[in-house]
């Protein structure tokens, strides 16, 4: 089992829209192919950083759910078109991780 830690910067004045989005369409989304959203979070400071940590089985299950998202309609006509709306892509950084041995989510 990995988590990927996915750090977003919003554009100005879109991540109350951009929460949304996470919560109505994308969570759900990754939930109805078996991905786990472990958590979804905001900055305190920054009020255009959004963060999310996912949890994947393994790499198999990682690259099956890419396939998935390259070729769902819903993807690319409901969910894209937000992405480019909201997002400033150029500062997202993600990062996989594997959990150690006292973390409480592992």
């Amino acid at each position: 089992m990995f988590f990927e830690l996915r750090q977003y910067k919003t554009k100005p004045g879109k991540r109350a829209a951009w929460v949304k989005t996470m919560e109505e369409k994308i969570i759900p989304f990754h939930a109805s192919n078996g991905v786990v959203v472990v958590g979804s979070f905001t900055g305190q400071d920054d009020k255009d950083t959004y963060i999310w940590l996912r949890r994947f089985e393994d790499t198999a299950q990682k690259e099956a759910f890419a396939r998935t998202i390259a070729e769902s309609d819903y993807w690319k006509n409901e969910v894209v078109p937000d992405i480019q709306e909201m997002l400033d892509r150029e500062a997202m950084v993600v990062t996989a991780l594997e959990a150690t041995g006292l973390s409480v989510i592992s």
